[in-house]
C-alpha cells in the first residue's frame, strides 16, 4: 500500500508543500475544518491524495501546516507606547486575524507547530516581553497565556452559540431570546440570573473580549511590579569559588 502510495505521489514531482498548503487553505475557507479532508485538497491540487504522502501523512500533519500557513500573513503591531498597550494591540490583531479565516481558530487553538512563521511572532512577542523585565520564564508563560486567551475566545465565537443560529437565526437574536428567557424565570429560585439578565446577554463580543484581556494585562502588570519590588536574589557562590561578579 505504502510503494503504490509513492509510486502514485512520484508521477506528481511538480507538487510542492506551499502548493499544498495553498491548496489546504483554500478548502479550509470554503468547507471549514469539518469539511477538510486529504481527499477535497487533492482534488483542489488536481492529484490523486496520495500524492499528498510525501508532505503529509494524515489530517494531523496537514492541519500541523495549515496551523503555520494561517500566520503566514499576521503581522505584529509597531513598537510604540509601552509595553501594555503593544501586548493589548497584539491581542486585537491577533483575534482580528482568526475571525477574518474560516475556522482557523479551531486550527490553531492547542497546536504547537513551530513552523517559520510561527516562530516568527512567537520571537518577535517574546522579545517585547523581556524588554518589558519579566523573567525568562514569566515571559515564556505570557506569551502562551496571551495566545491561549485569544484562541480561546475566537474559538467560542466562531462556534454556533445554540441550535437556534445554525437554523438561521443571528446571534443577537438570540441573546435577546435567551434574555427574555432569564427574565421569566422564577425569581424566588433565580434571583441573580432574573436580576443580570441584561447584563448577561448584552454585551457584545467586542466588549467581553476588551473586559478579558484588560484584566489579564492587570495581572500581568501586578506580576511585573511585583517582580520588580522582590527580584530573585542571585544564587550565593559555592564556597571557594568567586562570585562571577568578583
Amino acid at each position: 500500500m505504502a510503494r503504490d502510495s509513492a509510486a502514485e505521489g512520484a508521477a506528481q514531482p511538480g507538487l510542492t508543500r506551499q502548493m499544498l498548503v495553498a491548496a489546504g487553505l483554500r478548502v479550509l475557507e470554503r468547507e471549514g475544518i469539518s469539511g477538510l479532508s486529504m481527499r477535497k485538497v487533492a482534488a483542489e491540487l488536481g492529484v490523486k491524495a496520495a500524492s499528498l504522502y510525501w508532505h503529509v501523512r494524515n489530517k494531523e500533519q496537514l492541519l500541523d501546516l495549515l496551523t503555520d500557513g494561517l500566520m503566514a500573513d499576521a503581522e505584529p503591531p509597531p513598537r510604540q507606547g509601552d509595553w501594555r498597550e503593544q501586548l493589548r494591540e497584539y491581542s486585537l490583531r491577533y483575534r482580528r486575524h482568526l475571525l477574518a479565516k474560516r475556522d482557523s481558530a479551531k486550527v490553531v487553538a492547542g497546536r504547537l507547530t513551530l513552523g517559520p512563521n510561527l516562530l516568527r511572532l512567537m520571537e518577535e512577542q517574546l522579545d517585547r516581553l523581556r524588554e518589558a523585565g519579566f523573567s525568562d520564564a514569566d515571559a515564556a508563560l505570557a506569551n502562551y497565556l496571551l495566545g491561549a486567551f485569544v484562541q480561546g475566545f475566537v474559538l467560542q465565537e466562531q462556534s454556533p452559540i445554540s441550535a437556534s443560529e445554525t437554523e438561521g437565526a443571528s446571534r443577537s437574536e438570540v441573546a435577546r431570546a435567551a434574555a427574555d428567557r432569564l427574565r421569566g424565570l422564577p425569581e424566588t429560585a433565580f434571583p441573580n440570573l432574573v436580576a443580570l439578565a441584561g447584563d448577561l446577554t448584552a454585551p457584545s463580543m467586542d466588549d467581553r473580549f476588551a473586559f478579558g484581556l484588560e484584566r489579564l494585562l492587570d495581572g500581568l502588570a501586578a506580576l511585573l511590579t511585583e517582580n520588580h519590588a522582590h527580584p530573585t536574589p542571585e544564587p550565593a557562590p559555592l564556597e571557594g569559588k568567586p562570585s562571577p561578579h568578583e
